[in-house]
């Protein structure tokens, strides 16, 4: 394997941007465990896209190994492994019980007994320029499914009319990412890498066409009912409400017992409520 590619000059170059852009990616979860290490808990974050992040570097540095000339596609892997080891270990750190364990069981699943069902199938049942074949269709499938999950994000932009969970800033990034390797894919003719990153850049774009459609939107809220308020005369309110008492309830306590009547008047407070008067606009 030789240090840079020998193809063409825009390979390498491709290469290089790609590296850089991915790397932005890769880095674009940084404020979330910032947080999640400040206030020591993941506040219901999911570890999922982390994992599947994680696997999908460990498919392509394995295809990578079996591959000529391809340091860049080795190194911007091999810096996603690390990336996103460490993201998943604070994660398990600071998670609930229960979620810790959940991601421990996909990360064994998958990560170590995926990872490693495809090593063992790929070295022991594929020979030769076949096994590249093989494990290049396993990454394609897995990448399209991974650019494919954006679809759940888009779906809530268009029923809340609302970008909050769809950052520009990351979507551009990650059709920038899908432009560079795709081109560096065709220019190296290796259609395992051109493929699903065709698919990255229609979704990406398809999300900057929503961003651009909804950011000016504001979404409708709903809001609890008020009554409208008015402004009351509590002096005026007490006459109305002292004379409609007068009105309404018959004074039986002062003609038919005398002897509550013989201990005077009570104040305001001891004396009952028979009446209530609502008032509502």
């Amino acid at each position: 394997m030789t240090g840079f590619s020998t193809h063409s000059p825009w390979v390498f170059t491709f290469g290089l941007i790609g590296n850089f852009v991915s790397f932005v990616v890769f880095l674009a979860p940084i404020p979330t465990f910032v947080r999640i290490f400040k206030k020591k808990t993941t506040e219901g974050f999911e570890s999922l896209p982390y994992v599947v992040a994680l696997f999908s570097a460990m498919l392509w540095l394995y295809y990578a190994s079996l591959k000529s000339d391809v340091l860049l596609l080795i190194t911007i892997n091999s810096v996603g492994c690390l990336i996103e080891t460490i993201y998943i270990a604070l994660y398990i750190a600071y998670a609930p019980k229960q979620a810790r364990i959940v991601t421990l069981r996909i990360l064994i699943l998958l990560n170590f007994g995926g990872f490693f069902f495809i090593l063992l199938l790929s070295h022991f049942f594929v020979k030769g320029s076949n096994r590249v074949k093989v494990l290049g269709w396993v990454c394609v499938a897995f990448s399209v499914s991974v650019f494919a999950a954006p679809l759940s994000i888009m779906k809530l932009v268009i029923r809340t009319k609302s970008v909050e969970f769809m950052p520009f800033t990351l979507s551009f990034f990650l059709t920038l990412s899908a432009i560079m390797w795709l081109f560096y894919g065709l220019l190296r003719k290796d259609f395992y890498i051109a493929i699903p990153n065709i698919v990255g850049f229609i979704f990406g774009v398809l999300q900057m066409i929503l961003y651009a459609i909804y950011k000016n939107f504001k979404p409708v809220v709903p809001m609890d009912p008020k009554l409208p308020q008015h402004n009351i005369d509590i002096d005026k309110l007490s006459t109305i409400s002292c004379e409609m008492q007068q009105a309404v309830c018959p004074k039986t306590n002062e003609q038919d017992d005398p002897i509550e009547n013989s201990k005077g008047p009570r104040s305001n407070q001891d004396q009952p409520n028979k009446c209530e008067i609502f008032v509502s606009a």
